[in-house]
């Protein structure tokens, strides 16, 4: 695994953490309201506290198994199913959300796909 490959493959999950922070951690706050185009009272509806709060986590257990197949396994297979899962999300967030989304969520696995081919 080339050292590009290890490097993007670290910034996607460091991007993932950070989205699961905003989900989990920081769920009310003005930052997440701006990043997913809502507004500080929808945070604060229970409900879509409760969402926020579960998406989070699946985000963050992504990071850990990037992390996990870039440093402790090494399996491209792991990489690859998960970076291709994530640009596949991306995908869907875009049709049905924001176009924007397959750049902001999905840029960085779709380059880390890249880098795995040289």
């Amino acid at each position: 695994m080339s050292g590009l490959t290890l490097v993007l493959g670290t910034l996607v999950a460091i991007e993932f953490f950070y989205i699961m922070y905003l989900e989990t951690f920081a769920t009310r706050s003005k930052t997440t309201a701006r990043v997913f185009n809502m507004t500080e009272q929808e945070l604060a509806r229970d409900s879509v506290s409760v969402l926020f709060k579960n998406q989070g986590v699946y985000n963050g257990l992504i990071g850990v198994g990037l992390l996990y197949g870039l440093f402790v396994s090494q399996s491209i297979e792991i990489i690859t199913m998960l970076l291709i899962y994530i640009v596949l999300v991306a995908l869907y967030g875009s049709i049905t959300s924001n176009k924007k989304i397959i750049l902001t969520q999905g840029g960085l696995a779709i380059l880390t796909l890249l880098s795995m081919l040289w």
